[in-house]
């Protein structure tokens, strides 16, 4: 299977479990390498995540990561960036769950819908493909370009996803900086009642991934982007629009911190903090201190779990944040959690292998606005922790937003989400930041 860095295609997804009792089932599965050499098939290759779609994905560029694996001595780098369109990294995959019994089972949740946290996975996989393609000058003489994931603007789901119907996920670079490439993925499930495109759009996903020089590290240039359609065109303006909110945001915070009303928000934030600090007794009943919700995972990152550049894959750390987030709000409300959105993601600092790795959730606010749909905030955090250097430094911030599934809700007669307050000053300014950094969103979205 031959990766082409022009030619847009749909990449089927097949379950990674061969049935032993399966005659026509090859073992050997031998490919031809760069060289004309023998290699064995992506799963044994090393340095990989393994997953349905990672393995399809990555057997489809295959050729190009052959050179991430043994790069030429002393190569150049790209001389001249290249104009390309959408089209040329449009990459699509599909997953046959109507017919493919065990690919089911892969993905299955109790509430037999897809599980959104292996689909996060599979979005920064085929992000990292996209921005692969994009990237790509068909020059095996030149180094490849070190790629990763910056950040993870928004992922909306928009309706359920079933478990026992196709699934296609399509995607392309939208938009380019000097080093940046924002990426959009829609996630797509037709049924007959929703043989309309824009109805059968269940998710729809927006990465971010900026290119390094493989040999320097340093900030590296990656080809432009020409938008030809219509709809390309208002993507290509709506991504420029999400970049300059982006720089805007980190002004606003900067400012924020000289601003009077800053000080009176955190103090009417920790009015109600204190009062369950110095007369519990007293405090709301209706309410919980935000250090009382707090969840924690801890793990040692494992060779299995490393990407091609050899450190550990971005989509497996939004799968332990998403499943620890879901946690998080189970534990809270009581009810079976619905997920809703993923507001944010920060790519701050690489994990590798055999970093000690701390998971650290929390609910940072509650929403109460829509009674029949209470919104429940959760903030993740991850720490690398190297306990003989006695340091603890944050690699990633994860946000994630829930209600309740209606289903839940029905069966609980008067279910009220409680309200969560800080206790300290640090929480409170986290919690403002975040509340800020949403309604900043919000504006935007209206004033479109």
């Amino acid at each position: 299977m031959e990766f082409n860095c022009s030619s847009p295609r749909t990449i089927p997804v097949v379950s990674t479990f061969a049935n032993p009792f399966d005659n026509n089932y090859d073992d050997t599965n031998s490919l031809t390498g760069v060289n004309g050499q023998t290699r064995k098939p992506i799963a044994l290759w090393p340095g990989m995540y393994h997953s349905p779609v990672t393995i399809a994905l990555w057997e489809t560029r295959s050729k190009t990561f052959e050179r991430f694996l043994d790069p030429p001595k002393d190569a150049p780098p790209q001389s001249e960036l290249l104009t390309k369109t959408p089209k040329q990294s449009r990459t699509s995959i599909l997953y046959g769950f109507s017919a493919d019994h065990i690919l089911r089972e892969q993905y299955r949740d109790p509430w037999n819908e897809v599980r959104i946290g292996k689909l996060l996975e599979d979005l920064d996989a085929l992000a990292g493909t996209i921005s692969v393609k994009h990237c790509c000058d068909d020059d095996n003489t030149t180094r490849p370009l070190l790629l990763v994931t910056a950040s993870v603007d928004k992922i909306v789901l928009k309706k359920p996803i079933s478990v026992d119907i196709d699934l296609k996920i399509v995607g392309s670079a939208i938009w380019v900086g000097r080093s940046s490439i924002d990426i959009q993925l829609e996630v797509l499930q037709s049924t007959k009642e929703t043989s309309d495109t824009s109805d059968s759009v269940a998710l729809i996903a927006n990465f971010i991934f900026v290119a390094r020089d493989s040999k320097t590290g340093k900030a590296a240039p990656v080809n432009r982007l020409s938008p030809e359609t219509e709809q390309e065109k208002l993507l290509f303006e709506e991504a420029e629009a999400r970049s300059m909110l982006r720089k805007k945001k980190k002004k606003v915070e900067e400012k924020k911190e000289f601003e009077n009303g800053e000080v009176n928000r955190l103090e009417a934030l920790l009015a109600e903090g204190r009062i369950f600090c110095d007369m519990p007794a007293l405090a709301d009943r209706d309410s919980i201190l935000l250090r009382d919700t707090h969840l924690e995972n801890s793990l040692i990152c494992q060779p299995q779990q490393r990407n091609i550049h050899g450190r550990i894959f971005g989509g497996f750390l939004m799968h332990r944040a998403f499943e620890l987030a879901f946690s998080t709000a189970y534990a809270f409300a009581g009810l079976v959690p619905y997920f809703l959105e993923v507001d944010h993601v920060d790519f701050l600092k690489p994990v590798d292998v055999g970093d000690f790795l701390r998971i650290k959730s929390c609910v940072l606010y509650t929403e109460h606005e829509d009674s029949e749909k209470p919104l429940i905030n959760i903030e993740v955090v991850a720490h690398v922790t190297r306990p003989e250097l006695r340091s603890s430094e944050v690699s990633n911030t994860f946000y994630f937003t829930f209600t309740v599934r209606r289903e839940a809700k029905a069966m609980t007669n008067g279910f009220r989400i409680r309200k969560v307050v800080p206790a300290t000053e640090e929480e409170a300014r986290r919690v403002l930041k975040r509340m800020d950094a949403e309604s900043l969103e919000s504006n935007k979205g209206k004033s479109k």
